[in-house]
């Protein structure tokens, strides 16, 4: 097991609907921060295309060809990407982010909560599991943009072993301190390494602010990203994952059995 995993966010404005710019950006990315040691790699949310909801099921198609290419940078890299694409599985198409590791899919999370708010769940089907992988930089949780709003889902990523969750997004203003407080939050109640990659600029009529996050699991923030294209590197202790629940041992001291089933 690796004591230390060199972590990294690669931030960049999603051309919408435009696969090949953006995966021209995102392998260059990639190539940037492998170039500085980078193990682990966390990509944007929707990174291929952004939400260009009425093409969705047309660029879905384009996916297994991403995926493709992401398997060979990683084989050839050593590096675990996570990222997620639109996947088209009959008529349903799926927010899907990836886990790439050793040069394959190691596993896939179908976000589980979508954003009713703008329209996500009817474009969109949500998914039915949560994923926790086994991985060479550790054990890997993910979750996609607004199911940081949903606790529960990161309590139970915990509880089935996560070391990092994983966090891909298209978070836009005006929401900023919700996405930092939020992220925070849930590496201090979980005692866990956040990796949170958000997009940045404009995409039709979203304004992103970028601030993609490396928290450890004090909460306190490793690397910060500002509101322009840039890759973040920081690296993440795992003897500081253990001692802070030695410390404090908040999973020892839950109360399951008074919880209950929640309604």
């Amino acid at each position: 097991m690796l004591s230390r995993v060199k972590v990294s966010s690669l931030q960049f404005h999603i051309a919408l609907g435009e696969i090949k710019t953006n995966l021209v950006k995102a392998t260059a990315a990639l190539g940037r921060v492998a170039d500085q040691g980078a193990q682990l790699a966390v990509l944007p949310e929707m990174w291929s295309c952004g939400y260009d909801y009425k093409r969705l099921p047309e660029l879905a198609m384009e996916t297994p060809r991403v995926l493709d290419e992401l398997c060979r940078i990683s084989e050839e890299s050593g590096m675990v990407i996570v990222g997620s694409l639109p996947e088209k599985e009959r008529e349903n198409v799926f927010n899907t982010a990836y886990v790439i590791d050793r040069g394959r899919v190691a596993g896939r999370y179908r976000k589980l909560h979508l954003f009713s708010f703008m329209g996500e769940d009817r474009f969109l089907s949500s998914g039915k599991e949560s994923l926790v992988v086994t991985t060479r930089v550790g054990r890997l949780g993910v979750a996609i943009c607004y199911d940081l709003r949903f606790p529960e889902l990161f309590r139970k990523l915990t509880l089935e072993g996560a070391e990092i969750i994983c966090l891909p997004a298209e978070w836009p203003k005006p929401r900023q301190d919700h996405w930092r407080t939020l992220l925070r939050a849930r590496a201090i109640e979980n005692q866990l390494f956040i990796a949170a990659t958000n997009c940045c600029g404009v995409q039709g009529k979203l304004d992103f602010f970028g601030m993609s996050l490396l928290i450890e699991p004090r909460g306190d923030v490793l690397a910060e990203a500002g509101a322009t294209d840039t890759e973040l590197i920081a690296e993440f202790e795992f003897a500081q994952l253990q001692d802070y629940r030695a410390q404090i041992p908040c999973a020892d001291d839950r109360r399951p059995e008074v919880y209950g089933k929640l309604p």
